[in-house]
């Protein structure tokens, strides 16, 4: 199976909002907002985001199918740059949940960073947010 190139392109958040609501991009589209993940957790509440938005989620997680390399590789190194602690990724493909911690610096990484642990866990396994370690949350309530 032959692999596609990815293409990357840099919108304002305005000009991507737009884009969508003019129906540029249809149903079934292969776009990816990278910046823009699944579920973050931020600290504070919504009305601590009245003016601006969250800088500093304290986990993210991505949810991944056909996405599973570029959210491994790249938005993994993207993450980790920006120092993001917890990063996980439910992986649809195996059935995991793959845990990302210990952002470290990695110039052979794609954006300089990486992430020094890597945890995959089962669905039987149960996992806690670094933000909120008596949170036990088990792997199976993530997966479909």
């Amino acid at each position: 199976m032959a692999r596609a190139d990815v293409k990357t392109r840099r919108w304002k958040r305005v000009e991507y909002e737009r884009l969508i609501e003019s129906g540029f991009f249809q149903p079934g589209d292969p776009i990816e907002l990278v910046g823009g993940p699944d579920v973050a957790v931020v600290p504070g509440t919504f009305r601590d985001y009245v003016i601006g938005h969250p800088s500093q989620p304290v986990l993210v997680v991505e949810v991944s199918e056909s996405s599973l390399a570029l959210d491994r590789e790249h938005k993994g190194s993207v993450y980790a740059r920006a120092r993001v602690a917890d990063y996980w990724i439910v992986n649809l493909v195996d059935r995991v949940l793959e845990v990302y911690r210990e952002p470290i610096g990695d110039q052979a990484a794609p954006f300089g960073w990486r992430y020094r642990s890597i945890e995959v866990l089962e669905p039987s396994a149960s996992v806690a947010p670094l933000a909120v370690a008596d949170a036990r949350l088990l792997v199976a309530d993530l997966l479909p």
